[in-house]
Protein backbone atom coordinates (compact mmCIF):
# COMPACT_ATOMS: atom_id res chain seq x y z
CA UNK A 1 0.00 0.00 0.00
CA UNK A 2 1.25 3.51 -0.85
CA UNK A 3 0.10 6.91 0.44
CA UNK A 4 0.25 9.61 -2.23
CA UNK A 5 0.34 13.32 -1.50
CA UNK A 6 0.24 15.08 -4.82
CA UNK A 7 -1.90 18.21 -5.34
CA UNK A 8 -1.88 17.67 -9.11
CA UNK A 9 -3.72 14.38 -8.82
CA UNK A 10 -6.40 15.66 -6.46
CA UNK A 11 -8.47 13.05 -4.70
CA UNK A 12 -8.01 9.54 -6.17
CA UNK A 13 -10.91 7.12 -6.19
CA UNK A 14 -11.96 3.82 -7.80
CA UNK A 15 -9.57 1.28 -9.32
CA UNK A 16 -7.75 0.34 -12.51
CA UNK A 17 -5.89 -2.80 -13.59
CA UNK A 18 -4.63 -4.40 -10.37
CA UNK A 19 -4.68 -1.14 -8.37
CA UNK A 20 -7.20 0.26 -5.88
CA UNK A 21 -7.25 3.98 -5.04
CA UNK A 22 -9.17 5.77 -2.27
CA UNK A 23 -8.93 8.67 0.14
CA UNK A 24 -8.30 8.17 3.86
CA UNK A 25 -7.88 11.08 6.30
CA UNK A 26 -7.51 13.42 3.36
CA UNK A 27 -4.68 11.42 1.80
CA UNK A 28 -4.67 9.40 -1.41
CA UNK A 29 -4.06 5.70 -0.76
CA UNK A 30 -2.94 3.29 -3.48
CA UNK A 31 -3.11 -0.46 -2.81
CA UNK A 32 -2.80 -3.62 -4.86
CA UNK A 33 -5.72 -5.95 -5.36
CA UNK A 34 -5.40 -9.43 -3.92
CA UNK A 35 -3.79 -11.81 -6.35
CA UNK A 36 -5.85 -14.82 -7.34
CA UNK A 37 -3.61 -17.87 -7.03
CA UNK A 38 -4.21 -20.30 -9.86
CA UNK A 39 -4.85 -23.93 -9.11
CA UNK A 40 -1.48 -25.58 -9.70
CA UNK A 41 -2.86 -29.09 -9.41
CA UNK A 42 -5.30 -29.47 -12.29
CA UNK A 43 -5.47 -32.74 -14.21
CA UNK A 44 -3.61 -31.26 -17.18
CA UNK A 45 -0.85 -29.92 -14.94
CA UNK A 46 -0.53 -33.27 -13.19
CA UNK A 47 -0.22 -34.96 -16.59
CA UNK A 48 2.37 -32.43 -17.72
CA UNK A 49 4.49 -32.99 -14.61
CA UNK A 50 4.14 -36.76 -14.99
CA UNK A 51 5.22 -36.54 -18.65
CA UNK A 52 8.25 -34.44 -17.74
CA UNK A 53 9.28 -36.98 -15.11
CA UNK A 54 8.88 -39.87 -17.56
CA UNK A 55 11.22 -38.30 -20.12
CA UNK A 56 13.67 -37.14 -17.45
CA UNK A 57 13.78 -40.66 -15.97
CA UNK A 58 14.34 -42.08 -19.47
CA UNK A 59 17.38 -39.84 -19.82
CA UNK A 60 18.73 -41.00 -16.47
CA UNK A 61 18.27 -44.65 -17.44
CA UNK A 62 20.07 -44.27 -20.81
CA UNK A 63 22.41 -41.47 -19.74
CA UNK A 64 25.82 -41.72 -21.34
CA UNK A 65 24.54 -43.11 -24.62
CA UNK A 66 22.33 -40.06 -25.09
CA UNK A 67 25.32 -37.82 -24.41
CA UNK A 68 27.15 -39.30 -27.41
CA UNK A 69 23.99 -39.37 -29.52
CA UNK A 70 23.73 -35.57 -29.83
CA UNK A 71 27.19 -34.28 -30.80
CA UNK A 72 25.56 -31.58 -32.93
CA UNK A 73 22.86 -29.60 -31.12
CA UNK A 74 21.65 -26.00 -30.66
CA UNK A 75 24.12 -23.66 -29.02
CA UNK A 76 23.99 -23.58 -25.21
CA UNK A 77 21.84 -26.73 -25.06
CA UNK A 78 23.21 -29.70 -23.14
CA UNK A 79 22.45 -33.25 -24.36
CA UNK A 80 19.87 -33.47 -21.56
CA UNK A 81 18.10 -30.26 -22.60
CA UNK A 82 18.12 -31.26 -26.25
CA UNK A 83 16.80 -34.74 -25.42
CA UNK A 84 13.99 -33.22 -23.36
CA UNK A 85 13.03 -30.70 -26.06
CA UNK A 86 12.90 -33.41 -28.75
CA UNK A 87 10.84 -35.87 -26.76
CA UNK A 88 8.49 -33.74 -24.66
CA UNK A 89 5.67 -34.03 -25.58
CA UNK A 90 6.42 -35.80 -28.89
CA UNK A 91 7.21 -39.19 -27.32
CA UNK A 92 4.37 -39.14 -24.79
CA UNK A 93 1.26 -41.25 -25.31
CA UNK A 94 -1.72 -39.58 -23.64
CA UNK A 95 -4.36 -41.94 -24.99
CA UNK A 96 -5.08 -43.38 -21.54
CA UNK A 97 -5.62 -41.79 -18.13
CA UNK A 98 -1.93 -42.10 -17.23
CA UNK A 99 0.69 -40.82 -19.71
CA UNK A 100 3.34 -43.30 -20.86
CA UNK A 101 6.36 -43.15 -23.16
CA UNK A 102 5.88 -44.28 -26.75
CA UNK A 103 9.35 -45.74 -27.26
CA UNK A 104 8.85 -45.98 -31.02
CA UNK A 105 8.85 -42.15 -31.06
CA UNK A 106 11.61 -41.54 -28.50
CA UNK A 107 14.81 -40.09 -30.02
CA UNK A 108 18.08 -40.98 -28.30
CA UNK A 109 20.34 -39.67 -31.08
CA UNK A 110 19.96 -37.21 -33.93
CA UNK A 111 22.15 -36.16 -36.81
CA UNK A 112 22.94 -36.26 -40.53
CA UNK A 113 25.08 -39.42 -40.54
CA UNK A 114 23.49 -42.42 -42.31
CA UNK A 115 22.30 -44.97 -39.82
CA UNK A 116 21.63 -48.64 -40.53
CA UNK A 117 18.51 -50.25 -41.92
CA UNK A 118 17.46 -53.19 -39.76
CA UNK A 119 16.14 -55.90 -42.05
CA UNK A 120 15.17 -58.25 -39.21
CA UNK A 121 15.64 -58.45 -35.45
CA UNK A 122 15.10 -61.73 -33.65
CA UNK A 123 15.24 -62.76 -30.01
CA UNK A 124 17.43 -65.85 -29.66
CA UNK A 125 18.59 -68.02 -26.77
CA UNK A 126 21.66 -65.81 -26.44
CA UNK A 127 20.06 -62.39 -26.86
CA UNK A 128 19.09 -60.34 -29.90
CA UNK A 129 20.33 -60.85 -33.46
CA UNK A 130 19.98 -58.02 -36.00
CA UNK A 131 20.47 -58.39 -39.76
CA UNK A 132 21.18 -54.94 -41.22
CA UNK A 133 21.84 -53.03 -44.37
CA UNK A 134 25.03 -51.20 -43.35
CA UNK A 135 24.28 -48.24 -45.68
CA UNK A 136 27.99 -48.19 -46.60
CA UNK A 137 26.90 -47.46 -50.16
CA UNK A 138 25.89 -43.92 -49.11
CA UNK A 139 29.02 -42.46 -50.70
CA UNK A 140 31.40 -40.34 -48.64
CA UNK A 141 28.89 -39.72 -45.84
CA UNK A 142 29.19 -43.30 -44.51
CA UNK A 143 32.57 -44.68 -43.48
CA UNK A 144 33.73 -48.20 -42.65
CA UNK A 145 35.02 -47.06 -39.24
CA UNK A 146 31.69 -45.54 -38.19
CA UNK A 147 30.53 -47.16 -34.95
CA UNK A 148 27.15 -48.91 -34.80
CA UNK A 149 25.65 -49.04 -31.31
CA UNK A 150 22.76 -51.34 -30.40
CA UNK A 151 21.08 -50.64 -27.09
CA UNK A 152 18.55 -52.76 -25.22
CA UNK A 153 16.72 -52.17 -21.95
CA UNK A 154 14.72 -54.83 -20.20
CA UNK A 155 11.57 -54.25 -18.17
CA UNK A 156 13.52 -54.69 -14.93
CA UNK A 157 15.77 -51.76 -15.88
CA UNK A 158 18.91 -53.62 -16.99
CA UNK A 159 20.72 -51.97 -19.90
CA UNK A 160 22.76 -53.90 -22.48
CA UNK A 161 24.70 -52.66 -25.49
CA UNK A 162 26.95 -53.82 -28.30
CA UNK A 163 29.16 -51.76 -30.57
CA UNK A 164 30.94 -52.60 -33.81
CA UNK A 165 32.28 -50.81 -36.92
CA UNK A 166 30.01 -50.31 -39.90
CA UNK A 167 32.47 -52.22 -42.04
CA UNK A 168 32.74 -52.47 -45.82
CA UNK A 169 30.08 -55.11 -46.53
CA UNK A 170 26.66 -54.08 -47.76
CA UNK A 171 24.99 -56.19 -45.10
CA UNK A 172 26.11 -56.87 -41.53
CA UNK A 173 24.95 -58.80 -38.52
CA UNK A 174 24.92 -57.46 -34.98
CA UNK A 175 24.52 -59.72 -31.99
CA UNK A 176 23.59 -58.27 -28.61
CA UNK A 177 24.05 -60.66 -25.70
CA UNK A 178 21.17 -60.42 -23.21
CA UNK A 179 21.16 -63.32 -20.72
CA UNK A 180 17.94 -65.32 -20.30
CA UNK A 181 15.89 -62.81 -22.26
CA UNK A 182 12.34 -63.21 -23.54
CA UNK A 183 10.66 -60.88 -26.02
CA UNK A 184 8.00 -59.79 -23.51
CA UNK A 185 10.72 -58.73 -21.07
CA UNK A 186 12.33 -56.25 -23.46
CA UNK A 187 11.25 -52.63 -23.09
CA UNK A 188 13.09 -51.27 -26.15
CA UNK A 189 15.91 -51.80 -28.63
CA UNK A 190 17.58 -48.93 -30.53
CA UNK A 191 20.34 -48.72 -33.09
CA UNK A 192 22.31 -45.62 -34.05
CA UNK A 193 25.64 -44.75 -35.64
CA UNK A 194 28.39 -42.34 -34.66
CA UNK A 195 31.48 -41.34 -36.59
CA UNK A 196 34.83 -42.64 -35.40
CA UNK A 197 35.75 -39.22 -34.01
CA UNK A 198 32.38 -38.83 -32.28
CA UNK A 199 31.57 -35.57 -34.05
CA UNK A 200 28.61 -36.90 -36.05
CA UNK A 201 25.66 -39.14 -35.30
CA UNK A 202 22.69 -40.64 -37.08
CA UNK A 203 19.06 -40.52 -36.08
CA UNK A 204 18.24 -43.32 -33.66
CA UNK A 205 16.20 -46.22 -34.97
CA UNK A 206 13.62 -48.00 -32.83
CA UNK A 207 14.01 -51.71 -33.58
CA UNK A 208 10.87 -53.80 -33.80
CA UNK A 209 11.44 -57.40 -32.69
CA UNK A 210 10.08 -60.43 -34.49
Amino acid sequence: MSIVQNPIMGQMRKSFANVNTYVRNGQNVVSSKAFIRKNMNTDSQKAQRASFKLISDAYQSIGGFINIGFPVRPEKQSPYNYFMSLNLPNAIDNSSEVPVIDYSLLQISKGSLPGVNVLSATVTDDGISLDCDSCISYGMSAAADDQITVLCRTVNGALYFAKQPRGTDTECQLVLTVPSVAKENIKFVYAFVTSADGKKASNSLFVALT
